[in-house]
């Protein structure tokens, strides 16, 4: 008999997945121009790369209180198309007063983050009504947040040196997210490498990027005919952050 193969989902965003109250939503994932992903977990909300646009998607999504309540930021690397929308999600649980603490998980060596906290903290300083914590990741080790298992693992991107013109390699992860006997793999952006090979695999949903098509292969996006090999060793994925 032939193995069942996995469900391919392409489709216009927004993308949403649920499954064992487990759900998560893809508002967009295009090419430098932003990303935007909000992850639901029983009534625990957090968001995953918030690039420009992801205030505007999410209080379409949620009610104030609830955009207040999100405990927790996951960050793959810093390009401005992943965390375009930091500043403004940061002000704005400023206005509605939000009091908990936020969580800011990122790579080690992403000085986006970094610089983004360091400027609201100097401008809002004595005006703040909730605390931010910088989770640098060095050590990719499972952690819990909110009942949610999270196992950051490194990924390969580079990026185009604006004072060499040569590529170089950015601090970048990938993510996987367990609730309820669930798990949900996002490699964020990447090359073709062996960790996100291993972390997709027998995932209910892996949600890989396919920057590139097979004519034009870099070690900076993985093309669609690699994404999908990835893709089809979980239960169901998505492609996302194809060029449109």
């Amino acid at each position: 008999m032939n193995k069942k193969q996995p469900k391919q989902v392409i489709s216009k965003y927004p993308i949403r997945w649920a499954k064992k109250n487990f759900s998560i939503k893809i508002f967009c994932s295009i090419p430098n121009i932003a990303t935007g992903i909000l992850l639901q977990a029983g009534k625990n909300h957090f968001l995953i790369d918030p690039g420009d646009g992801i205030l505007r998607d999410i209080n379409k999504e949620l009610s104030a209180e609830k955009v207040a309540g999100i405990s927790d930021i996951f960050i793959t690397h810093g390009h401005h198309d992943h965390v375009g929308g930091v500043w403004s999600f940061l002000t704005y649980l400023r206005v509605v007063r939000k009091s908990d603490r936020l969580n800011i998980y990122y790579p080690e060596g992403c000085v986006e983050i970094e610089s983004i906290y360091s400027a609201f903290s100097k401008v809002y300083a004595k005006s703040t009504t909730y605390q931010i914590t910088l989770k640098k990741i060095s050590k990719h080790t499972t952690f819990r947040t909110k009942d949610v298992a999270v196992k950051p693992f490194p990924v390969i991107h580079k990026e185009i040196s604006i004072e060499t013109g040569k590529s170089r390699v950015v601090p970048a992860l990938g993510y996987n997210f367990s609730f309820n006997d669930t798990r949900i793999c996002y490699g964020g952006d990447t090359a073709y490498c062996e960790a996100l090979v291993r972390n997709a695999k027998d995932a209910d949903l892996a949600i890989i990027e396919a920057g590139h098509d097979d004519d034009t292969p870099d070690d900076m996006h993985m093309t669609m005919h690699e994404a999908i090999s990835i893709g089809k060793s979980a239960k169901e994925y998505f492609l996302v952050h194809v060029p449109e």
